[in-house]
């Protein structure tokens, strides 16, 4: 896996207009300066195309490796969060956390609009309250269709502003487009007319956004983008 600021970079140079998401940064791996500056300068750098997608990461095997007590992980994501959120807004803040000491100097660049989208992983250790507070959307996990509903339902009574609430889902997309769907980890091998039915599906259930991971997939990625490109998306237009 390439790195995810860099590999950002790269695409934000080969394109124009499409938003450029992570998903997901982790946020108790990472020193949060750091990530608030690679963050600030891939925004800066492609036009304010970032949405920061964060997490506490889940990996146990990743915790030593960085001398990180998993166990305190919930409580450095809110500290990371709010010293990104800081440092974004703020000129010459005064942070004092775990791993920030910061009472002279500034970050730079900063986000042209002094704040960047900022989407939290599942729950991160965090309350759904806390989420909606402190987020500016919901990456969830694929569940089923009553579930997602019924948290959807939540997640809208949390909060007042619209926050979009988005969900990955593994596509294994076969050359038959009425393959009947089999499950596979977080999703389906199937063919096309039945992703245009469950995406359709979840739409009804309140979903925003679906990020389709395609890693389980024996086709050749390129092929089954331009599948989808032609035959999924037209059913869903974006809303301006």
């Amino acid at each position: 896996m390439y790195d995810p600021f860099t590999y950002l970079g790269y695409v934000a140079a080969h394109t124009d207009k499409i938003a450029l998401a992570s998903g997901s940064i982790i946020l108790t791996l990472r020193h949060p300066l750091h990530v608030a500056k690679a963050a600030a300068s891939v925004d800066r750098l492609s036009g304010e195309r970032l949405i920061l997608g964060v997490a506490t990461g889940d990996r146990p095997i990743e915790f030593p490796a960085f001398s990180v007590n998993p166990e305190e992980r919930s409580e450095l994501f809110r500290e990371s969060v709010a010293a990104i959120r800081k440092v974004w807004r703020d000129h010459f803040p005064t942070i004092n956390t775990t791993r920030v000491h910061m009472t002279s100097g500034d970050m730079l660049p900063k986000p042209k609009l002094s704040d960047i989208p900022l989407m939290v992983t599942g729950h991160s250790g965090q309350s759904p309250e806390w989420i909606a507070e402190h987020s500016d959307g919901w990456i969830y996990y694929p569940r089923g269709i009553k579930f997602q509903k019924a948290l959807i339902d939540n997640w809208r009574s949390l909060t007042e502003e619209f926050k979009p609430f988005s969900q990955s889902l593994y596509i294994d997309l076969t050359e038959d487009p009425n393959h009947v769907p089999i499950p596979i980890h977080l999703g389906f091998r199937t063919g096309r007319n039945f992703v245009i039915e469950f995406l359709g599906a979840l739409q009804d259930a309140g979903v925003n956004h679906v990020i389709i991971n395609l890693k389980y997939g024996q086709r050749p990625v390129e092929e089954v983008i331009e599948e989808l490109g032609e035959y999924v998306l037209p059913h869903f237009p974006a809303l301006t």
